[in-house]
């Protein structure tokens, strides 16, 4: 399938609209072929009401920037050769809600066993801070669906976390920007294998609000800090 078929369209009336953006899921969406099996997984940027997002059904390194769809928060196409991921609401209802400035949504092995069983990832490791002191379970429902997008918003909103496991689907994570989305699903996916592998073990401790209080307290200085004027 060409390009010009995947959209129904051989050009873009828009190609300089969110440029960086689209430049930037271009950038990134190669990341998706590692956290997620065939062609399954999405990220989106946001820039003010617009989101640049990666084009359904074709391979993570086979779009350029000009290929890569914008919509508006109300779904709306407004740009890209190619046509936006099926999951677009998704995308739209937690911008709308929360306006992080991208997300990342995968099928990843080990949080999609966490989703088959129908668990949330607790604290048992002190990385999970960088998304909240949970990562919650959204209830189940049609993916690309209004109710989907419905189901993690609540649930996101309820833990207070930046990302949320999807009953019997996959995980979705959001950041401030593209490149700390991607890195978070990455220490999602991580802390979900080693529940599940202790799990096979016994039960994993989990550390309490006061010992994630206090980890969330020094992630604040975690990293190279500016020197101060």
């Amino acid at each position: 399938m060409s390009r010009d078929d995947a959209s129904g369209s051989g050009r873009d009336a828009n190609p300089d609209l969110l440029r960086e953006a689209r430049e930037a899921v271009v950038e990134h969406a190669p990341a998706l072929a590692d956290l997620t099996p065939g062609r399954t997984g999405n990220l989106s940027v946001r820039v003010g009401d617009r989101v640049a997002v990666t084009p359904t059904g074709v391979p993570y390194d086979s779009f350029d920037a000009v290929d890569v769809p914008v919509v508006s928060l109300e779904g709306e196409r407004l740009a890209g050769r190619m046509a936006p991921s099926s999951e677009v609401p998704m995308h739209t209802g937690i911008y709308g809600h929360d306006r992080p400035g991208a997300i990342v949504h995968t099928h990843s092995p080990w949080a999609t066993t966490m989703a088959t069983l129908h668990r949330k990832l607790p604290p048992i490791h002190y990385m999970i801070a960088a998304v909240g002191r949970e990562v919650p379970l959204a209830d189940y429902a049609p993916y690309g669906t209004e109710e989907l997008a419905a189901n993690v918003v609540a649930a996101m909103a309820e833990a207070d976390s930046d990302a949320a496991i999807l009953a019997n689907h996959g995980l979705v994570v959001t950041g401030p920007d593209v490149e700390t989305a991607v890195e978070n699903t990455r220490h999602v996916e991580d802390i979900c294998r080693l529940y599940l592998r202790a799990s096979a073990v016994g039960e994993p401790h989990v550390l309490s609000d006061e010992q994630m209080a206090t980890v969330e307290e020094r992630f604040e200085s975690y990293g190279q800090q500016p020197d101060a004027e």
